[in-house]
């Protein structure tokens, strides 16, 4: 039996279809969003144990897809997981991000490093498996860091991202997700095809889109201050991580590039005008 997180998102509700053949259950927040595919749906949260621990009873194999960005993130991301455990999930693939660790520049990388942390106790005090995909930023969402005025602004500097398509995340878990006993314990890293600095995002994104993009590097402290300007009432983590996107990309923390994505799948990663212009 495999169940299924996040069917009702943008990665999720690629991987749903592609493999509803295998007849895998749909756990969702709100079921009346759940896609229709015939499948059998079970309504759980992440911050609800006992839900989730009812609704993952029979699983084997379990995709987690990271849970929303907020500032219960981490404790959300444990309660599941202790409930797959309870439930008797045998193996967990979950949705991380690249460089993920204590001290990552980017601030939600930590919160993926946490739940990497809580997978890897899960294993060593129950036998649960893990299968770890580290995703880079996504190609499909930067031109979305653009401002009305066409203007991406942020403290990137001349730094570089190998931002990966979204399909490809998708193709990759549903490669995994088909033989997951071929990747227990394994951690991809996935990446576009080259790393990208924001000059040649707004170039390439704009031509592909028909805007007129352009790159305007701030100052960390000119990013702090835009951003509390523009959303007064957004809490400090929250700030953080949008400057911290950018930082993350001037230090080089995302800007390796790596072939996990055609090895998995067997076709080349997307370019940013792929990503974009879908086939």
């Amino acid at each position: 039996m495999l169940a299924l997180t996040g069917s009702t998102g943008a990665l999720g509700g690629l991987v749903a279809p592609a493999l509803a053949n295998l007849r895998p259950r749909l756990i969702v927040r709100d079921p009346t969003r759940a896609p229709r595919l015939g499948l059998e749906v079970r309504t759980a949260t992440y911050a609800d144990g006992a839900a989730a621990t009812a609704a993952l009873e029979g699983v084997e194999v379990l995709l987690m897809v990271s849970a929303a960005e907020s500032d219960r993130r981490r404790e959300e991301h444990r309660t599941f997981i202790a409930a797959a455990v309870r439930a008797g999930v045998r193996h967990v693939v979950y949705t991380s991000f690249v460089g993920a660790a204590p001290d990552a520049t980017f601030a939600l990388a930590r919160d993926h490093h946490d739940a990497e942390a809580a997978l890897r106790e899960a294993h060593e005090s129950s036998g649960t498996a893990f299968t770890l995909l580290r995703d880079n930023f996504y190609l499909d969402v930067l031109p979305s860091f653009a401002g009305p005025d066409g203007a991406l602004r942020g403290p990137a500097g001349d730094g570089a991202v190998a931002a990966v398509a979204r399909a490809d995340v998708a193709d990759v878990l549903v490669a995994v997700l088909r033989e997951p006993a071929a990747h227990a314990g394994a951690t991809y890293t996935l990446t576009g095809p080259e790393a990208l600095t924001l000059d040649d995002v707004a170039e390439r994104a704009g031509a592909v889109l028909g805007l007129r993009l352009r790159y305007e590097p701030e100052t960390v402290e000119e990013a702090w201050a835009s951003r509390r300007a523009a959303y007064p009432d957004a809490p400090d983590w929250q700030l953080d991580a949008w400057v911290s996107t950018y930082t993350a990309i001037a230090d080089g923390s995302c800007a390796a590039v790596c072939d996990d994505v055609r090895r998995l799948t067997g076709h080349a990663p997307r370019t940013l005008e792929q990503a974009l212009r879908p086939r």
